[in-house]
């Protein structure tokens, strides 16, 4: 009897032993999974994150078509990294000097004079702004730095640094006498300016010189200061039916092109 006994108390520690190792490799098991699925969602995490921080990146960094580039002065879509100004920065001329009447003179680009007529009235800050460079010899010299030309037909000038990167060391606003239908027609003179921030216009402008629709963004359109009233067929025959340098739609002129002179009166 003893002796059953004792077999019969191995044979249950024995069992005890592999139940006890059965419940270790379960527990063990159920780690292992969790940890596999935590890895999983950490992972998929991730991925999301860096799928955010991609697509911000793209829509922080894309501009919308067709429109000037984002520098200082020039006219773009590209949203900004902060939020725009809403004064006007630096010495300022006075709007008051527009005298709110027209202005007559010429603009010539090359050897080509072109006619021009300055609005006062419609368009005060900015005609008072172009007035006074004018009158100061700040364009001289100065280059008609991009040229568009697929479906988007303008020629931005007015940069002194030649880049578009360039102004006058203030920058001005609000947007005035934009179209309300977004057409610009050929012989438009408008202010460049940064995409979204109407308080950032400074000395480039942009000369339109086949119909062109720019489509407005959160700070509305452009601020048309005139027109160009002769001179506009020559500009295209020499400069601007030359198109683009490399073939491209948008970038510097193949023809250099520089602002030899302004004069209004």
């Amino acid at each position: 009897m003893a002796q059953n006994y004792k077999h019969e108390r191995e044979a249950r520690e024995a069992r005890a032993r592999t139940r006890a190792y059965q419940a270790r490799r379960e527990v063990n098991s159920q780690q292992q999974k969790r940890r596999r699925t935590d890895n999983v969602i950490a992972g998929g995490s991730l991925v999301v994150v860096l799928t955010l921080l991609v697509v911000a990146q793209v829509l922080y960094f894309s501009g919308g078509p067709g429109t000037p580039e984002p520098t200082d002065s020039a006219a773009s879509a590209t949203p900004t990294a902060t939020p725009p100004t809403v004064a006007n920065s630096g010495d300022v001329p006075p709007s008051a000097i527009a005298e709110g009447r027209s202005w007559v003179g010429d603009l010539t680009v090359n050897d080509v004079t072109l006619g021009i007529e300055l609005d006062g009235a419609a368009a005060p800050q900015a005609v008072a702004s172009t007035i006074s460079l004018a009158q100061s010899g700040f364009y001289s010299g100065t280059s008609c730095h991009r040229l568009t030309n697929g479906g988007f037909f303008v020629l931005q000038c007015g940069d002194p640094s030649g880049d578009g990167t360039g102004g006058p060391g203030y920058t001005y606003g609000p947007v005035e006498n934009a179209p309300t239908d977004n057409l610009y027609p050929a012989g438009t003179l408008a202010m460049a300016r940064q995409g979204d921030s109407a308080f950032s216009m400074g000395s480039q402008f942009f000369i339109v010189y086949e119909d062109t629709t720019i489509g407005a963004d959160t700070a509305g359109g452009y601020s048309v200061i005139g027109t160009v009233t002769s001179g506009l067929d020559q500009l295209k025959a020499e400069i601007t039916d030359a198109g683009v340098a490399d073939g491209a739609t948008d970038g510097a002129p193949v023809v250099p092109t520089t602002i030899t002179g302004i004069t209004v009166q």
